[in-house]
């Protein structure tokens, strides 16, 4: 009677066990791959890779990062870094000379614009030769669908 209830627990277990792989598989097949639309990150007038002049860059500094897709339709940016390389200068420590260089200041964000310390600090700084770099942008579609969009790179002249 013992080892007829114990085969009987065996042969429950694994009939449960077969049910749960059955309903699983049928769950991924129900889900679809989603097709990421082709989608474009705009700050102002500049998008993809510009160079512009100090004084454009400061115009457009504190509006909204903007993600479309193809047909203008906007997804809400969730997610980016900045990055804002700048001219910077160091001592020799050998012989007192002073000698350019860049430093960079980096950050993520989950709103857009940037908050205001930081444009306020980049319009009085800001000298031909620098750059501006939006990347690693998350937006999302209306469907509340994640999608990576293109880096965002300005040059200032």
């Amino acid at each position: 009677m013992k080892t007829l209830m114990i085969l009987f627990s065996i042969l429950f277990v694994q009939t449960t066990g077969i049910c749960q792989q059955q309903t699983t598989k049928e769950k991924v097949k129900k889900q679809t791959a989603i097709k990421k639309p082709v989608l474009k990150s705009t700050l102002g007038i500049f998008s993809d890779s510009s160079n512009a002049p100090v004084e454009q860059v400061k115009a457009v500094l504190g509006t909204t990062l903007k993600v479309t897709d193809i047909n203008n339709n906007p997804l809400t940016v969730t997610y980016y870094q900045f990055l804002y390389k700048r001219k910077a200068v160091r001592e020799d420590e050998k012989t007192g000379k002073v000698i350019p260089t860049t430093s960079i200041v980096s950050d993520y964000f989950t709103t857009t614009p940037l908050p205001e310390k930081w444009v306020k600090i980049i319009r009085e700084d800001l000298v031909p030769g620098e750059e501006l770099y939006f990347f690693d942008i998350i937006a999302k579609d209306k469907n509340g669908t994640p999608f990576y969009a293109p880096n965002l790179k300005i040059l200032i002249q």
